[in-house]
């Protein structure tokens, strides 16, 4: 049986996050930069609830690509951060250490969300692939490449060498599988109503208008209607 027919679990999977830094974000064009951060952060924020190992990599920090995203540094504040001066997060061997020390516990399923999706994420992707008997799970929500063909194609090509595309949010309830798991209920569904757009909307009007539940943030009073005269 293949491995790819397992799911996603807490304890099989592993997390990268390749180079999500503002000047790769700024050639961005396959996806809103916006969407795209918080697409990200969600993501991060999920492994956190599962207590996923998360490896965070970048590029040229001071002299080209700028500091990592801070909303995604703020998830992670305890994180090393891996520099590098390749493309390739593969040719670096921090990143190759980091991986296999959790794949050696049994996380071979490696989600990747990176930048740019047709450089950093397709070489990585391929290195890693060619040289391990890892898995490799890419975000594409929460990667971008500098055109919508640029993204599309890489994801392509990735597909046919074997990576599985997902999106972060399928990723996010793949760990969650079941909601009887109430250890992890109420952080998942505070992610949604947070990050996952009109899913999350959905969530709060069914705990107010559906189960009769209180709002989840106070505010003044409602006053009126007072139709003028």
């Amino acid at each position: 049986m293949s491995s790819k027919l397992q799911v996603l679990t807490p304890q099989n999977s592993q997390i990268i996050f390749i180079d999500q830094q503002p000047q790769m974000a700024f050639g961005v064009q396959s996806i809103d930069r916006q969407v795209l951060k918080n697409n990200v952060v969600g993501l991060a924020k999920a492994a956190r609830i599962f207590n996923i190992p998360t490896t965070i990599t970048t590029v040229e920090t001071d002299s080209f690509s700028g500091n990592t995203f801070p909303e995604l540094l703020a998830v992670v504040p305890d994180n090393d951060i891996l520099e590098r001066t390749s493309m390739n997060s593969w040719d670096d061997q921090n990143v190759r250490d980091a991986l296999a020390k959790h794949a050696a516990d049994g996380r071979k399923k490696i989600v990747v969300a990176g930048l740019w999706t047709e450089v950093c994420n397709t070489t990585f992707a391929l290195s890693c692939l060619n040289d391990t008997d890892y898995e490799i799970y890419m975000v594409a929500d929460a990667s971008g490449g500098t055109s919508a063909d640029a993204h599309k194609y890489a994801m392509d090509r990735m597909v046919q060498a074997g990576v599985v595309p997902v999106t972060w949010q399928q990723v996010l309830l793949e760990w969650q599988r079941d909601w009887a798991r109430k250890e992890t209920y109420d952080a998942v569904t505070s992610l949604v109503k947070e990050h996952s757009g009109a899913y999350g909307m959905g969530i709060d009007y069914a705990v107010t208008h559906v189960h009769g539940g209180a709002e989840r943030v106070k505010h003044g009073k409602r006053i009126g209607p007072n139709p003028a005269k």
